[in-house]
């Protein structure tokens, strides 16, 4: 099993990113794939998670209406599309496989691998 994010960089105040996740070694419509972020100092935070049987979505409240994650079944990836960036999203953003999405992102018990991690850097 492989994961590997892209994407990351630094980015003003209300500018976007997207970030990539690719993933292999595994039937990728069998699972879900979250993003979880972790800032310097503080707890890991489960961002978003999305099944890539059904296309159902999940998001942390502090991104809902600015973040998006979509699923290319075709290509194995999925991309979280980051708008309205804001300084407090500055954080290591990992994409991990789940079995199945819910809205308990914070519950990491359920990520069983996960990649190595794309910084994410917003200025004010």
């Amino acid at each position: 099993v492989q994961l590997v994010e892209s994407g990351g960089g630094v980015v003003q105040a209300g500018g976007s990113l997207r970030l990539s996740c690719v993933a292999s070694g595994f039937t990728f419509d069998d699972y879900a794939i979250g993003w979880f972020r972790q800032a310097p100092g503080k707890e890991r935070e489960g961002v978003s998670c999305i099944s890539s049987s059904d296309g159902s979505t999940y998001y942390v409240d502090s991104v809902k209406g600015r973040f998006t994650i979509s699923s290319d079944n075709v290509k194995n990836t999925v991309y979280l599309q980051m708008n309205s960036l804001k300084p407090e999203d500055t954080a290591v953003y990992y994409c991990a496989r789940l079995r199945y999405c819910h809205s308990h992102l914070d519950y990491f018990a359920d990520y069983d691998y996960w990649g190595q991690g794309t910084q994410v850097t917003v200025s004010s």
